[in-house]
Order: structure tokens, then sequence, then C-alpha cells
């Protein structure tokens, strides 16, 4: 499948997707973030006419499911594909990056080293998921084998991780990042210091914490859990250098998630990853059309939910097998 045509093909066939709408771009903003802001709106309200938290709570996970969709745009922009104006999507990108707790030159920096990198094992460690081969994992020491295990344990990725990445990673530059992106950081950790104080002056810390803290933990929890079932899946693509194929690495490396219509738009379409790894400036809201009307997505398997459920059991890439396998299995073989 993926011999048969090349990068250049692949993307003559992509390119009428890859043109973003002004119009439809600024529905999506206007909804999105409008949608977001309503929630809390509301949220706050039923807080201070002393409705009972546990009837409020259930807001919370709604707002952040719009956290998550806030985020996608955000990643848009970073992609410099939400608008065709680069000064556009640097503002959207620096005002949903402030609402998602998230650098926008950073985090951009970053992402794109991912996309350029994704699936070779000579270039890991930048803005992926910590993956270890069968081999390298075998010949570790036993602190690095703890805390490899640690990190890809269910309950620190989804339970501590969505705090760790939105509190403490996101609020400190990497060391290889260029000034401009360290730059990012500390003046998004300025505006989000003073959005916190300015909403709390307004509406009370207690308050604030008892609405953000949970829209944090939901917003984290599904944009990890997407994330990690983007590239972990069991047939994923993992290679070396010189054997390294964008192609095979977006289609095979890169999942379809197929979900329900509502999670795709609650998700803002990321589900079609595969799609997204190929060209990355098709805004999200054409990436369904995209699928649906090129031939070549036709033979792409989906990752259903059910089979993605499963991926939190694989834990090491064996490049004898060419697949991910579990700690179990490693211990069985």
């Amino acid at each position: 499948m993926t011999n048969t045509l090349n990068l250049k093909e692949i993307n003559q066939q992509l390119a009428p997707y890859a043109s973003p709408s002004l119009k439809k771009s600024l529905w999506q903003f206007v909804i999105t973030i409008g949608a977001y802001l309503g929630i809390w709106a509301l949220a706050v309200f039923l807080l201070k006419q002393n409705i009972s938290y546990w009837y409020v709570l259930p807001l919370t996970i709604l707002s952040g499911l719009m956290m998550v969709r806030t985020f996608i745009i955000f990643h848009d922009t970073c992609h410099g594909s939400f608008f065709k104006s680069k000064t556009l999507n640097k503002w959207i990108g620096r005002l949903t990056g402030l609402l998602t707790f998230t650098p926008f030159e950073e985090w951009r920096q970053a992402h794109n080293y991912h996309h350029a990198s994704s699936g070779d094992l000579d270039r890991r460690g930048t803005g992926d998921v910590w993956t270890m081969t069968v081999e390298e994992y075998q010949t570790a020491s036993w602190l690095k084998k703890l805390g490899y295990r640690l990190y890809r344990h269910p309950l620190i990725m989804f339970g501590f991780g969505p705090f760790f990445m939105f509190l403490i990673s996101n609020r400190l530059p990497a060391r290889s990042s260029k000034p401009k992106a360290k730059r990012s950081v500390w003046l998004t950790n300025l505006a989000i210091a003073g959005l916190i104080s300015g909403v709390s002056l307004l509406i009370g810390w207690k308050t604030f914490l008892m609405i953000q803290i949970p829209t944090i933990f939901i917003g984290g929890v599904v944009g990890i859990w997407l994330f990690y079932v983007q590239h972990q899946f069991e047939d994923t693509y993992w290679s070396n250098g010189e054997s390294w194929d964008v192609v095979q690495a977006s289609i095979q490396g890169s999942s379809y998630y197929q979900l329900p219509a509502v999670l795709h738009w609650l998700t803002g379409n990321i589900g079609y990853h595969h799609i997204h790894h190929l060209r990355s400036g098709i805004p999200f809201y054409n990436l369904p059309a995209c699928h649906q009307e090129v031939e070549l997505f036709k033979q792409v398997a989906p990752l259903t939910i059910k089979r993605s459920l499963k991926s939190v059991k694989l834990h090491l890439w064996d490049e004898q097998r060419k697949k991910l396998i579990g700690f179990k299995e490693l211990k069985a073989a």
C-alpha cells in the first residue's frame, strides 16, 4: 500500500484539503471558545447559587473536553494550518495556548520535531512517548527499568500525568530550546499568573480551583490518552535512520482512531492522525472529508476503542517481530 505512491504524489492528492477557510476557522474558534467559556460561566453561576458541588462537577467533564478541542485549535496554529495568515496563527495560538496552559513557541518546536522523527528509533526523545526496545530494556540498569515501568504505568501516565504536563512540564523550557521558545515559556507563565489572579479576584480562589483542577485533569487525561494511542499500538511502525520512511511512519505508525461522531467533534478529528502526519497543513475540519475521498486511506485499518484499550499493556518495541509487546509477553518469552 505505502510503496505504490511516494510522498510527492500523495501530497498532490492531499493538496486540495490543505487550504484553510477563514470563515470555517473563525466559526470553529468562536463555537469552541464560546462553549468552553460558557460552560465555565455556568459552573461559576451554579456554585455562587450554593448548588451542591456534586451537581456542578459533571460540568467540569464538559469543560475538560472543550479544553481538548481548544488545544486542537492551538495544535493547528502551531502547524500554521488553521489560518493562511502566519500572524493570525501566532496570535490565536498564543491565546489558545494561554487557555490550555501551553507555551506556543516551545510546544511548536518540540511538536514539529516529533513530526519529523516519529517512528525513527535513532531520533526518539522529543515530543513523543518514551519507548524502549526489548534489547535496550534487557540491558538497562535496574533503576532505569524501574523508572521506565513507572513512566508507562497507567496510574502514573494518566493519573499524575495531566498535572505534571500542564502545571510543571509546560512551565519550564527544555535545555535544547531556542531563545525564542524559552522566552515564550516565561511570557506564557506570566500571562497565566495574571489570568489566574484576575479570575480568582473576580470569583474567588476556591471557586476557581473547584472548576479548574478537574477541568485540567479531565482535559489532560483525554489529551494524553489520544496522544498515546496515536502511536502506541501493537502493529505500529519503528525503524532506524536510513531505513526510516515518512510514508510508512505516517500511515502505519500513526493510527486512524475510529470514534463516534460526537467524540471526533469533541477531539477535533485528531483521530485521523494517519492523515495529519502525512500532511500537517490540513486543518482539522478537513480531515474527515480527506479520509473519505482519498483512495489511499480507504485501505487503512482503523484502531477501534476496544482494541485501543489493549495498548496500555504494550510497553516495548520488539525489533525482531516488528511490534509492540508487553512486559508479561517479554517475561513469558
